[in-house]
């Protein structure tokens, strides 16, 4: 019979108390003011980014952090957006540069595998256009794909019907995939935001190295206590690499025989952790690392929420029931207590709260809200996300929320 991560959660002291414990490992639960945007990855692990706003939303939630602080982080080089785990791009602090890009390293190789296969391109060809690349790039004046195709002439080939059929139109991608994992160039958002996808590229010299103990070693310091499922989701490791990993990164069940672990320097904290006792909000974007770390979204909701219908989403289709939320949340001590969106046309949060909307949460809401305002203009959930494309989401927040007396805002 499988062990049930919430049963056990259960017998270690309570769903609340574990969600509690998430949320204050993951800096939650107070702000930590005066901390940099390298310490707050560093210490809570790396942000999802897909062009949206949720390292923004996140580093603000955590330490206070404006956009202009986060952008001069980003141009100093204290942290970056790579590819780093399952080949995915987040935010890292400058101490996980070199093992982020190891984590990465295999999606580009497999990219190329599969271009071999399908598209006839050789590994010769893409290690010729590499270095055509390389001699074109500078250090300090980044190049948009355009100028660097143009600058390398016929090293790069068009790859016909069949390319754009598989999403890659030249070989340049293939090439510029496998320079950013070892370190030799790296992009540039063109900007200077992380919110934004329009990148310029510039060489760079940066140390690939790390292993799966390494990334077990910080994934259990963010994320415990977390099975080695969750591990591997985060990682994209094969089951094998990852309960090798785990066990050699010393990761301890939080009771006996439980598959929630956590390392054993913390098990004596969480033994002594209490609950706070007053609630504490911050609106995240969906995508944050308290979900995404462990991508198990019912172990952050009470049952009678995650049977709540979505707004805008599917028919029959329950909030619990999603692998990921589809809109941002507000967060109360490691549970999800409400739904929210920014409504770019009236410069205003749509909330959709779970739990009466009390002056805190008035507060937090009115906080998070002029900081997308004033700071960032909108708060896309990804690349793609724009106002128009989110007017029907915006819309059934609003209604669902008006049809709870007392509650609605927006």
């Amino acid at each position: 019979m499988e062990h049930d991560p919430h049963v056990e959660a259960v017998a270690a002291g309570g769903v609340e108390k574990l969600r509690a414990w998430w949320s204050h490992r993951q800096w939650l639960d107070r702000p930590h003011a005066g901390a940099s945007a390298a310490e707050v990855l560093a210490a809570t692990g790396w942000a999802r980014s897909v062009g949206g706003a949720a390292p923004y939303l996140g580093l603000f939630a955590r330490a206070g952090l404006r956009r202009a602080a986060v952008d001069e982080a980003v141009a100093r080089l204290e942290v970056h957006e790579l590819p780093s785990a399952r080949g995915c791009t987040y935010v890292l602090p400058g101490s996980d540069f070199a093992l982020g890009l190891a984590c990465g390293a295999a999606a580009p190789v497999g990219e190329l595998t599969a271009a071999e296969k399908h598209l006839g391109v050789g590994r010769d060809e893409v290690e010729k256009l590499c270095l055509a690349i390389e001699r074109v790039l500078s250090h300090e004046e980044p190049l948009d794909p355009t100028t660097i195709r143009e600058s390398v002439g016929d090293a790069v080939r068009p790859l016909g019907e069949a390319g754009k059929k598989r999403g890659l139109a030249t070989t340049l991608p293939l090439a510029l995939g496998l320079m950013q994992s070892r370190g030799r160039i790296r992009r540039v958002p063109v900007n200077g935001r992380l919110d934004q996808q329009r990148y310029g590229y510039v060489g760079w010299d940066q140390p690939v190295a790390g292993n799966a103990v390494d990334l077990a070693h910080r994934y259990f310091s963010w994320a415990g206590p977390a099975t080695v499922k969750h591990f591997r989701w985060f990682s994209g490791f094969t089951a094998s690499t990852a309960r090798r990993a785990v066990a050699e990164a010393g990761a301890v069940p939080l009771t006996p025989g439980s598959e929630l672990l956590l390392p054993p320097e913390l098990a004596d904290e969480f033994a002594q952790f209490r609950v706070p006792s007053t609630s504490h909000y911050t609106l995240l974007a969906g995508i944050d690392g308290i979900h995404l770390l462990h991508r198990d979204l019912p172990r952050l909701l009470d049952p009678a929420d995650a049977a709540r219908p979505l707004p805008a989403g599917r028919a029959g289709r329950a909030f619990g029931s999603e692998a990921d939320p589809q809109t941002h949340v507000v967060l109360d001590r490691g549970r999800i207590v409400g739904l929210w969106e920014y409504d770019t046309e009236r410069a205003e949060i749509v909330l959709l709260p779970f739990v009466p909307l009390d002056d805190a949460l008035r507060e937090a809401v009115a906080r998070t809200e002029a900081f997308v305002r004033d700071d960032l203009g909108d708060a896309r959930g990804f690349s793609l996300d724009s106002p128009k494309s989110r007017a029907p989401k915006i819309a059934a927040l609003r209604a669902a929320a008006a049809g709870v007396p007392g509650r609605s805002r927006g």
